[in-house]
């Protein structure tokens, strides 16, 4: 005879993980998780901090382990692209925001997608 327990399920805030390596000529960060809500702040202050203790080199930001970005997330990665950072992506998603970083006019992926389903939602109501 088997028994399903049920157990109190707990929101777990997902987290962003920052991983540091620098040598004389590069620094390179490995970012893993969620690039949102109180992470964006973390990797800003960190990323300030070690910046500017540094001396300089080519740096690194390899996303391929990012799974999402909010706008402040996009933002702060703009702020570092400004400041010659070359980014490692995978993904379709995260490419085409990478490559929506160099212009503040154009709308992310995350705002065209919701601007597309609404005039999807928009066509469907015409046609009825």
């Amino acid at each position: 005879m088997a028994a399903r327990v049920q157990t109190p399920q707990r929101k777990v805030e997902q987290m962003l993980r920052i991983t540091y390596n620098g040598t004389a000529r590069e620094q390179r960060w490995t970012l893993c998780g969620r690039l949102s809500g109180p992470w964006v702040e973390e990797l800003r202050s960190t990323w300030e901090r070690i910046r500017g203790e540094s001396n300089g080199g080519m740096c690194v930001v390899d996303l391929s382990d990012v799974t999402s970005i909010d706008e402040r997330g996009e933002s702060l990665l703009r702020t570092m692209k400004e400041d010659g950072v070359r980014f490692v992506a995978r993904g379709v998603d995260m490419r085409h925001i990478l490559n929506h970083l160099r212009s503040k006019a154009q709308p992310s992926l995350r705002r065209s997608l919701a601007h597309r389903g609404s005039d999807c939602s928009q066509a469907s109501e015409d046609k009825q």
